[in-house]
């Protein structure tokens, strides 16, 4: 098969989440363990850090490579899912995986493959392990998928654990208390591997301090070590002062991935980097500052806060469940515009009364869905925001829903495009 030919088997034969859903979540690591033995455990041949979370661990999994990049080590980058190329998944100093290596892996693992049936994930992270033992990186940071204590990337031992933060989200799978998402979230906690926590939260705090307990993991929480000052949006950046108690460990740092719930994740970021530092990985301060300004350029990473264009300003984002709605809200809020016109479009298995019941009555809504299996049909989303009273019209697609809003605003007006990460896919 050649590459077109591999990602197509790839799509149609293996299930997969973004797809279908649920029923394409292996509830075990055996398909994993079984893949990666076959290829003589690539996973064990390279350093890795290991991000999970529900809100954040994407950009957080970005900046970090950011700065290893800058630092000078040869580094590979595991996130999903992607948003325009498979090959955005698998990534090293920022470049996208061959489709020559796609390609040749896929043939060469066709046999087990068609043996044990994989998911599409399965595959994904022990191509993605293949290629940075293959390349000799000096460690990859490699992004959970979904969970974390059954998730397919958790059979590495990292040098680092780090969790974002804790919401509600994949509830039909993960639990629908937030101690209960946690407790699976906390599986990526290795004994003996300190892991950082990026927030503090009250309700859940416990299930990490004792999941690292009995691991024998030191544990920190972010927020608690370090705390941010005088930050303001200037032009394209971010610009924030770090403390660590009442000293200033990095002031004027400027982020190019500028949403404001960057801010969360930066102080994790650098709390990860503090711990690393400590292991003698070799950072210095402009290392991180360099980085952490080229975050987008060094990495290809898009969808976060993205600005598409201007005059009227169009913005997509794909937060997509409670808190990263209420994150994005407060983006637009410091955001100056006369009409806010939003385009959304959600898949079936969110919480969509708790998304819409956070959004401003007085926008002008554009209901479209995505192009798959999982999309909630538009004119279901728009009689569900009816009851929180968001009216707007529904588009056949995605790309009508677009065109009618840039022909209605003005030119002071800010479209904002998102309510999932597949509509900010068909946009980009």
């Amino acid at each position: 098969m050649n590459y077109k030919q591999t990602i197509d088997y790839l799509y149609s034969k293996l299930p997969m989440f973004t797809r279908v859903g649920a029923v394409a979540f292996r509830k075990d690591l055996h398909n994993t363990i079984a893949m990666c033995e076959n290829l003589g455990n690539p996973q064990t041949k390279f350093k890795t850090i290991h991000v999970g979370g529900t809100n954040g661990k994407g950009s957080t999994s970005h900046m970090l490579a950011a700065i290893f990049q800058k630092a000078g080590y040869k580094t590979g980058l595991y996130t999903s899912p992607h948003l325009k190329d498979f090959r955005e998944r698998i990534r090293i100093n920022g470049e996208m995986i061959p489709e020559s290596f796609v390609a040749d892996f896929v043939n060469q693992q066709q046999p087990i493959m068609e043996e044990i049936s994989p998911s599409f994930f399965e595959v994904t992270v022990a191509m993605a392990f293949s290629f940075f033992a293959t390349e000799k990186v000096d460690i990859a940071i490699i992004e959970v998928g979904l969970g974390g204590r059954l998730d397919s990337t958790n059979i590495i031992t990292p040098e680092l654990s780090v969790i974002t933060n804790i919401s509600l989200d994949h509830t039909n799978i993960l639990g629908d208390t937030l101690p209960e998402i946690a407790l699976e979230k906390a599986g990526i906690i290795k004994p003996g591997i300190p892991v950082v926590i990026g927030e503090k939260q009250p309700e859940i705090e416990q299930v990490f301090i004792k999941k690292a307990s009995e691991t024998g993991s030191d544990i920190v929480f972010a927020d608690q070590e370090l705390h941010l000052a005088n930050t303001t949006r200037e032009k394209e950046y971010l610009n924030t002062t770090v403390y660590k108690a009442a000293v200033p460990i990095y002031k004027d740092l400027e982020l190019d991935l500028n949403g404001l719930y960057q801010l969360k994740n930066v102080l994790t970021v650098l709390e990860a980097v503090a711990i690393l530092k400590e292991k003698d990985y070799q950072i210095t301060e402009e290392h991180v500052y360099q980085a952490l300004k080229h975050v987008k350029d060094l990495t290809g990473l898009q969808g976060r806060w993205q600005k598409l264009s201007e005059h009227p300003l169009v913005i997509c984002d794909t937060g997509h469940n409670k808190a990263g709605i209420t994150e994005v809200m407060q983006n637009i809020n410091t955001t100056d515009h006369e009409q806010l016109h939003i385009v959304i479009g959600m898949v079936k298995d969110k919480d969509i009364t708790g998304v819409l019941a956070l959004l401003p009555v007085n926008a002008i809504y554009y209901f479209c869905q995505p192009r798959l299996e999982r999309a909630l049909p538009a004119a279901d989303l728009a009689a569900e925001a009816k009851k929180y009273e968001l009216n707007g019209q529904v588009f056949d697609t995605i790309s009508l829903a677009v065109e009618a809003a840039k022909k209605n605003a003005a030119t002071n007006d800010l479209i904002f495009i998102g309510g999932s990460t597949f509509v900010v896919t068909e946009v980009l």
